[in-house]
């Protein structure tokens, strides 16, 4: 009998020092110390640190965890979470949602099952007219 190993996934690891100008995608997880400005595609897991930023027109990623600052459309098949130390400045589409208290966000968010595929999504003008916009604290 064979014994069938789940793949071990890469981590990419984006130090506190290092700052990335371009597009960014990677096959395995993320974690972002460091600057990113461009889009970013993440089959795996991202985490942004406290002393990470990430910057752009998108974010996609499997599970996505905040703890520092993102500005961008934030596409999550999974779960997304946003630290007490997160600030998120953008629209979001997640299969689920956790919040701490302290987490700041502006932007609209909508939870859904996506199911493994990530549709097309609105544009932020056509979302910002259509819906009711949110700005505040989590509390």
């Amino acid at each position: 009998m064979m014994l069938r190993r789940k793949p071990i996934e890469t981590l990419t690891y984006l130090a506190a020092n290092s700052e990335i100008q371009g597009d960014l995608h990677v096959d395995g997880n993320l974690r972002v110390d460091g600057i990113v400005h461009g889009l970013v595609e993440v089959r795996g897991d991202m985490e942004i640190s406290s002393t990470g930023l990430v910057e752009g027109p998108e974010v996609r990623a499997r599970n996505l965890t905040v703890h520092g600052v993102v500005k961008a459309h934030v596409i999550v098949e999974g779960k997304l979470t946003l630290s007490r130390t997160a600030r998120l400045e953008g629209d979001v589409l997640a299969n689920g949602l956790d919040v701490e208290a302290g987490a700041y966000y502006t932007g609209y968010i909508e939870t859904c099952d996506l199911q493994g595929f990530l549709p097309e999504v609105e544009s932020q003008a056509a979302l910002a007219t259509s819906e009711m916009r949110y700005e505040g604290y989590a509390n």
